[in-house]
């Protein structure tokens, strides 16, 4: 008679469906429990209660509110095991259930937006679903340009200032920061030197440490002096004091020919080479009379 009760109960065990996970619930992604914030994407769950099992969104003032709770809960700056106890805790003050199970994870972050701008090859803001260091942050941005300068600058929840050299050249562990979202990634470009006038290149050539601001070495920067490059040129700078405009004349001639020293260029100056019109002119004489000698040999007479 004893085998005959228990039967039932053993073939009702053998083909009862075992009960799904919470995570299976609600189908939502495990990210790292982080801080939740305004925006987030997370996924309640609560056991034998399929009415609070949902995905929601937390709400801009960092509240959710689930059905039958007559307040809501805020969520923003909680962990998802706090926010799995501060559920519970309404539930039970509210007399919804006696001793609820909760389940909270992160679906999607939103509030944890890193930003990297400026001498970058791809600006971008992404969300931070974990730690992620600056190498990481700009390793999604791309790089660096060529024209980034010496410094990059890390604000917001993390504030530092970090040499480009020692995070890259050196690749000092201490310089790559741990973001945790809400920093905002700036590289400033360098600063430049301009070259005008009498070269084969002319541009803007940046400049990132005292070495690099010499005049010969901006010259080769520019591919060197064009053909009837004067003798003298001048430098083009702001004074700092009064921010008038100063003319300052360089020996360009001497300086090519090691006769003087070379001059050290600051950053923002305008380096102007002009042309050197009496030897143009020189030059076309020269070059008119060689093309009428030419001519005049081969019997025929053409002036150019």
């Amino acid at each position: 008679m004893r085998a005959l009760i228990l039967l039932p109960i053993i073939a009702g065990s053998m083909f009862a469906q075992p009960r799904p996970s919470l995570m299976e619930e609600v189908g939502g992604a495990n990210l790292p429990a982080l801080q939740i914030g305004a925006n987030d994407l997370i996924a309640i769950s609560v056991y034998d209660a399929p009415e609070f099992t949902r995905t929601i969104r937390v709400e801009p003032d960092g509240q959710i509110h689930l059905p039958l709770l007559t307040r809501g809960i805020q969520a923003s700056g909680l962990v998802p095991g706090t926010l799995e106890q501060a559920i519970v805790t309404e539930l039970k003050a509210e007399d919804i259930l006696v001793d609820p199970v909760v389940k909270v994870t992160v679906v999607e972050y939103h509030s944890r937006p890193i930003s990297v701008m400026g001498a970058v090859r791809k600006p971008l803001t992404f969300q931070a679903d974990g730690s992620v260091t600056l190498l990481e942050a700009l390793a999604r941005a791309e790089g660096l340009t060529a024209d980034a300068g010496t410094e990059i600058i890390v604000s917001g929840t993390v504030q530092a200032r970090i040499p480009v050299s020692g995070l890259l050249n050196n690749a000092d562990p201490k310089l790559n920061l741990q973001l945790t979202g809400g920093e905002e990634v700036r590289v400033p470009e360098a600063d430049k030197i301009f070259v005008v006038g009498n070269v084969k290149r002319e541009g803007a050539f940046p400049v990132r440490d005292r070495a690099d601001t010499s005049l010969l070495k901006i010259l080769a920067l520019a591919d060197g002096l064009a053909p009837y490059a004067s003798r003298i040129a001048y430098v083009y700078r702001r004074d700092l004091n009064s921010g008038s405009k100063l003319e300052i004349p360089i020996e360009l001639e001497k300086i090519m020919s090691r006769k003087s020293p070379d001059v050290t260029l600051q950053a923002g100056d305008i380096l102007y080479v002009p042309d050197n019109k009496n030897r143009r002119s020189m030059m076309n004489v020269i070059d008119r009379v060689t093309s009428f000698g030419v001519s005049t040999a081969s019997g025929v007479l053409i002036w150019r």
